[in-house]
C-alpha cells in the first residue's frame, strides 16, 4: 500500500468525530423526545381531569354497540352496497356474523349479516317460527325493553313480530328487508329517532346448531357526540388533535386536525424528516392504525390507557416523512375508566433541533475531514514525490556505475539541504555514493594503472632473464629459467590485455555513429563466426524488413565478438548457438543464445561488471581471465542508450545474452 493511501486511511480516523457527535445528538434527541412526551402527557392529564369534573363524558356501561355516522343516504333494501364504507369497522355477532349500525337525520339503521349455510326457513307468523333461523331484536328506552322476532321464508320485505307486551314509546311492528345468498342471509331495517333508544340487543338463532331461541346480546349505544367535541375544543391546546375514545377504542369526540405535511406549520421538509428518521429517531410506530378518520383505534397504547395506564408513543405521520407524538390517558371517575383521551401533536421541535444539530455536526465534520484529508493528502503527495526523487536518483546512480559526476543538479544528491529526516537520508545516500564513486573510479582505472606500473618491472625481469641465458648455468637450472620466461610472457599478455581494455573504453567513447541496417551487421558477423566455431551449429534469425538504427556498427560487431568468445568457452563441441535480431519498442534487440551450463542466480546481475568472470572456474586456461569482455559489451550497450543483460533459457538448455539498443544521439551541426 502506498504512503498516500496509508495517510488517507489515517485521515479517515477523523470520522470518529462525526460518529461521536452522532451518538451525542441521538442522546440529546432521546432526552428532547422524552421531555416533549412528558409535557404532552401532562397536558392530556389536565384536559382529562377537566372533562371528568364537568361530566362531559358519559359513564361507561360495559359493552356497547357503536353507531357510526352515515357515510351517505341509506336505502333499506337488504343489500350491503350502502354499507361498504363502514364494513371495516363492523361489530361481531359472535360466531354467527357481524352487525353494522349507523344514523343520520332520519333515524338509526341496522344491518346484520349472518353466516348460515344450512337454512331452516319460516315466516314470522308461522307457529314454528322460533324453530327456524331467525333474529331476536331487543329495543330499550327509558320505559323498558321489548323483543321482536325477525324471520322470513323467502327474500324480501318482512314485518317483525313483537314477543313482549307493549312498552311505551316502542312500536308494535317493525318493517325490515330480508335477503339471502349462498353463505347466509342479511337483515336491514330503520328505527325512527323518536324511539330514543338507550339499549339495543341482537340475537341470532341457527336452527342447525340449536341454542337459546329467545336470547339476544343487549348493549348500550355509543355514538359520536358533537356536544362533547365542542367542549373538547375549548380545552385542547393549539395545533393539537384530541380524540375521546370509549374504553374499547370507539370514537366519541374529536377536535382539531394534524397538519403534518412537510414544510407546513414549521414542519421539517420530507428530506430532513427522512434524515431524522433514518439517523436519529428510534423505531416509530406505523401510522395506519392511527388514521384521523377511523371510528375506532385498536392500538396497544389505547388498550393500556383503557386499563388505566397513561402512555405516550412516537409514530409516523400520515404524510411522508412526518413524525407525530401521541399521548393517551384514561378518563377515570371513582376508580373506573369511562374512556380514553388521546392527544396527538405533529412534532416540530425535536426533528428541527435534531436535524439542525445533525446537519451542523455533519457539515463541521465534513469540513474538518476535507481539511484534514487534504492536508494529509498534500503531505503524503509531497513526501511521496520527495521519496520518488531519492529513488530515481539512486536508480540513476546504479545504472551509471555509482558515478555522481554530472548525474545530479550542481553535482549534489537531491534534497541534501533539507533539514528533516528525508534530508538526513539524502545526505547518507550522498556519502554512500561518494564512496561508491571513488571505489568505482578506482576499479575503472585499475587496469590502465596496473598495465603502466607493471611494464617497468616486467622489462627488468625480462632483461634479467635474457642476461641469465648468456651466463654459465648448471643444467638443472635450465627448466626453472624456462618456467620463469613462460610466466613473464603470460604476465606481459595480461598487461597488454588491460591496456587494450583501456584503449577500448576510449575508442567506444569516441566512436562516430551512422545510420545502418542492423540486419547487414548481424548477418556479416554470423557469416564470419561460422568459420570459427568448429563443429558447433550457429543459427541466425533476422527480421523480414530492414531494421535501421543510428549507431556505431564497428562497436556492435566488437560487442558481438566478445559475446561469441564468451559463448564458445561454455558451448560443447557439438552444441548450438543462435544469433537473433528483433525490433523493440524503442530500438532493437540482439540476442546470442548458446547451449551450456546455466548461470548462477547470484551472478546474473554482475556478469557485465569489470573484473568479474566465471571462466576461471568453468574452463581453466593457461592465463587467468580478467572478465573484461562482457564489461566492454556493457559499455557498448550503454553507448547506444541501452542495456546488456543475461538470462537462463526457459527450457534450461543454456543461456542467452542480449543487447537492447536505442541508438546513439545525433550530433547537432553548428551553424
Amino acid at each position: 500500500m502506498s504512503l498516500r493511501r496509508k495517510l488517507l486511511l489515517v485521515a479517515l480516523c477523523t470520522l470518529a468525530l462525526p460518529i461521536a457527535g452522532w451518538l451525542y445528538v441521538r442522546q440529546m434527541e432521546a432526552l428532547l423526545r422524552d421531555g416533549q412526551a412528558q409535557a404532552l402527557l401532562a397536558s392530556a392529564g389536565a384536559v382529562a381531569r377537566s372533562l371528568v369534573v364537568t361530566g362531559a363524558v358519559p359513564p361507561a356501561s360495559g359493552r356497547s354497540w357503536y353507531v357510526q355516522p352515515a357515510p351517505g343516504p341509506i336505502t333499506v333494501d337488504g343489500y350491503g352496497d350502502d354499507w361498504a364504507p363502514l364494513t371495516p369497522w363492523s361489530q361481531s355477532l359472535g360466531q354467527h356474523g357481524k352487525l353494522l349500525l349507523t344514523e343520520d337525520g332520519d333515524g338509526l339503521y341496522l344491518y346484520a349479516v349472518v353466516r348460515d349455510i344450512q337454512r331452516t326457513r319460516a315466516d314470522a307468523d308461522d307457529a314454528n317460527a322460533l324453530a327456524a333461523d331467525h333474529l331476536i331484536l331487543t329495543l330499550g328506552n327509558a320505559t323498558g325493553q321489548r323483543r321482536y322476532l325477525l324471520t322470513s321464508a323467502a327474500p324480501g320485505p318482512l314485518v317483525a313480530q313483537p314477543l313482549d307486551p307493549t312498552v311505551d314509546g316502542l312500536p308494535d311492528l317493525l318493517a325490515a328487508q330480508w335477503q339471502e345468498d349462498g353463505s347466509g342471509y342479511q337483515v336491514e331495517l330503520r328505527l325512527p329517532r323518536s324511539l330514543h333508544l338507550r339499549v339495543l340487543g341482537v340475537g341470532v338463532y341457527d336452527a342447525a346448531a340449536g341454542g337459546d331461541r329467545m336470547a339476544s346480546d343487549t348493549r348500550g349505544l355509543l355514538s359520536y357526540s358533537d356536544k362533547l367535541s365542542g367542549e373538547l375544543a375549548q380545552l385542547v391546546p393549539d395545533r393539537v388533535q384530541a380524540r375521546v375514545l370509549a374504553p374499547q377504542g370507539w370514537l366519541l369526540a374529536r377536535t382539531g386536525r394534524l397538519n403534518s405535511a412537510p414544510g407546513a406549520d414549521g414542519q421539517p421538509g420530507w428530506f430532513a424528516s427522512l434524515v431524522y428518521r433514518s439517523l436519529l429517531a428510534t423505531r416509530l410506530e406505523d401510522a395506519s392504525p392511527w388514521s384521523q378518520d377511523v371510528p375506532r383505534l385498536d392500538t396497544p397504547e389505547v388498550s393500556q390507557a383503557g386499563a388505566g395506564k397513561p402512555v405516550a408513543v412516537w409514530r409516523s405521520g400520515e404524510e411522508r416523512g412526518s413524525v407525530v407524538l401521541a399521548a393517551a390517558v384514561p378518563l377515570e371517575r371513582a376508580g373506573k375508566v369511562d374512556g380514553v383521551l388521546l392527544l396527538e401533536q405533529a412534532s416540530r421541535t425535536v426533528p428541527l433541533l435534531a436535524n439542525r444539530a445533525l446537519f451542523g455536526l455533519l457539515l463541521t465534520s465534513f469540513g474538518v475531514l476535507l481539511v484534514a484529508g487534504g492536508i494529509l493528502l498534500a503531505f503524503a503527495t509531497r513526501l511521496s514525490l520527495r521519496l520518488g526523487r531519492l529513488r530515481n536518483a539512486a536508480e540513476r546512480a546504479q545504472l551509471n556505475d555509482g558515478r555522481l559526476d554530472g548525474l545530479f543538479e550542481q553535482g549534489r544528491f537531491p534534497m541534501t539541504d533539507a533539514p528533516d529526516e528525508i534530508g538526513d537520508l539524502a545526505r547518507s545516500f550522498e556519502r554512500l555514493f561518494e564512496v561508491v564513486d571513488g571505489y568505482t573510479d578506482y576499479l575503472r582505472t585499475l587496469a590502465s594503472k596496473l598495465s603502466h606500473e607493471l611494464n617497468t618491472p616486467l622489462a627488468i625481469v625480462k632483461s634479467s632473464l635474457d642476461n641469465l641465458e648468456h651466463a654459465a648455468l648448471p643444467a638443472e637450472a635450465q627448466p626453472y629459467l624456462a618456467r620463469a620466461r613462460d610466466g613473464v610472457a603470460r604476465l606481459g599478455a595480461l598487461v597488454r590485455a588491460m591496456s587494450e581494455s583501456s584503449r577500448m573504453e576510449r575508442s567506444i567513447t569516441a566512436a562516430e555513429p551512422e545510420d545502418v541496417d542492423l540486419r547487414d551487421v548481424v548477418r556479416g558477423c554470423a557469416d564470419a563466426y561460422r568459420a570459427l566455431i568448429g563443429t558447433r551449429r550457429l543459427d541466425c534469425v533476422l527480421p523480414d524488413t530492414p531494421l535501421r538504427l543510428h549507431c556505431a556498427p564497428e562497436l556492435i560487431a566488437q560487442a558481438l565478438d566478445k559475446l561469441l568468445d564468451n559463448a564458445l568457452s561454455f558451448t560443447p563441441e557439438h552444441g548450438w548457438l543462435r544469433l537473433s535480431l528483433s525490433a523493440a519498442t524503442d530500438g532493437a534487440e540482439i540476442e546470442l543464445a548458446n547451449q551450456g551450463p546455466l548461470l548462477p542466480e547470484a551472478m546474473q546481475g554482475r556478469l557485465f561488471d569489470s573484473l568479474v568472470s566465471l571462466r576461471d572456474k568453468a574452463t581453466p586456461g593457461d592465463a587467468p581471465h580478467l572478465g573484461l569482455g562482457l564489461y566492454v559489451v556493457r559499455l557498448v550497450a550503454e553507448r547506444h542508450g541501452g542495456i546488456a543483460s543475461a538470462r537462463n533459457l526457459d527450457d534450461g538448455s543454456g543461456v542467452a545474452f542480449s543487447l537492447r539498443l536505442r541508438g546513439m544521439p545525433r550530433q547537432r551541426l553548428s551553424g
